[in-house]
């Protein structure tokens, strides 16, 4: 026991030693997962880019919300243009499009009712109206003569004598009335209402016009001819209208791509038009494609690192160069890559 406790020191002390000197030996150097990237030229400038298609992604909306009920494409499926992408709920406005056409051809029949007036059948029984009038009216003037031509007066009253004077005159007024209800039956309708009749037809059908563009606008169609890139709608699902976050679809045209090079302000001036350039992918630096110019965003937006995060504030502003890959190039939309441009030397 006496030799015991000083003999565990010793070997908790050399066990640690051992511990120690084990931890800080020096370590071989791991090489990189990949070949870092080097620059191109001389001279350049670096910048990251992101693959995009020469018409630029094109982000899918709805002008209107609804519940989606058909999908006609998938991802990676190419379209023409005016090709039907997908469709939401219109059943409420074929519903008020029915209610519209209704309305529309109440108001036709109304136009044409005014422009065939009169019926034929309308005109005999008012002719022999204006016949009957005349006949009450020779009557009555018959009447008159006859309490007229007694030579002796005392043999009649005034008062009768002055009813027959009254009853011509009335046999004359309906006479003269009956005339003119033939002749404006004749006339046909008014100029007046059959213009009102025509602005309530086509009113009614500028009310069908707006609901027809309404049920048009549920199906969303491909402004341009190209790929699906991505699609985000699913079936039963409700869509929402306007700019929205991540768009239901995105679509380009594939058929030659694009990288959008960021280079960073203070580099922007080194950098000019013509500019030769090469681009490898994040993580094949060995392999470089050649970059053809094509036009500069003029202006200057701030830098937005390739996180998705669309709320991530930075400091620095960049200006965005376009290039064009070759065609055929073995790459896809949204890669990211490491671009070195040739640029004059800092002044």
């Amino acid at each position: 026991m006496k030799y015991g406790l000083p003999v565990v020191a010793a070997m908790i002390l050399g066990f640690a030693l051992f511990s120690v000197a084990k931890s800080n030996a020096p370590k071989p150097a791991a090489a990189p997962p990949s070949t870092p990237p080097a620059a191109a030229y001389p001279s350049s400038v670096g910048a990251v880019g992101l693959i995009e298609s020469s018409s630029e992604n094109i982000g899918i909306s709805l002008p209107v919300p609804g519940m989606v009920t058909n999908i006609y494409v998938k991802a990676g499926e190419r379209v023409a243009k005016g090709q039907k992408l997908f469709a939401i709920d219109d059943r409420d406005l074929r519903a008020e499009l029915a209610s519209r056409q209704s309305a529309l051809a109440l108001a036709q029949s109304k136009v044409d009712r005014l422009l065939r007036s009169p019926r034929p059948e309308e005109i005999p029984p008012m002719e022999a109206k204006v016949r009957e009038a005349e006949q009450l009216f020779q009557d009555a003037d018959v009447q008159l003569k006859l309490i007229e031509s007694v030579r002796d007066k005392r043999a009649i009253r005034d008062e009768d004598l002055l009813r027959r004077r009254i009853a011509v005159k009335i046999a004359q007024a309906r006479l003269e009335q009956s005339r003119s209800e033939l002749a404006l039956l004749k006339a046909g309708a008014w100029q007046p209402d059959i213009d009102i009749a025509r602005a309530e037809a086509a009113e009614a059908q500028r009310q069908v016009e707006r609901v027809q563009a309404d049920i048009d606008r549920t199906v969303v169609t491909a402004p341009i001819a190209g790929e699906i890139l991505q699609l985000k709608v699913r079936l039963g699902e409700y869509a929402q209208a306007g700019q929205l976050a991540q768009p239901l679809i995105l679509m380009g045209s594939t058929d030659h791509l694009n990288v959008r090079a960021d280079v960073d302000e203070q580099d922007a001036s080194r950098v000019k038009a013509g500019a030769e350039a090469v681009a490898s992918v994040r993580g094949l630096s060995a392999r470089r494609y050649p970059l053809h110019f094509v036009r500069f965003e003029p202006y200057v937006i701030p830098k937005k690192n390739l996180t998705g995060d669309s709320t991530e504030r930075v400091d620095t502003r960049v200006l965005q160069v376009i290039f064009a890959l070759d065609k055929g190039a073995p790459l896809f939309a949204g890669q990211q890559m490491d671009v070195y441009i040739h640029a004059e030397e800092p002044k």
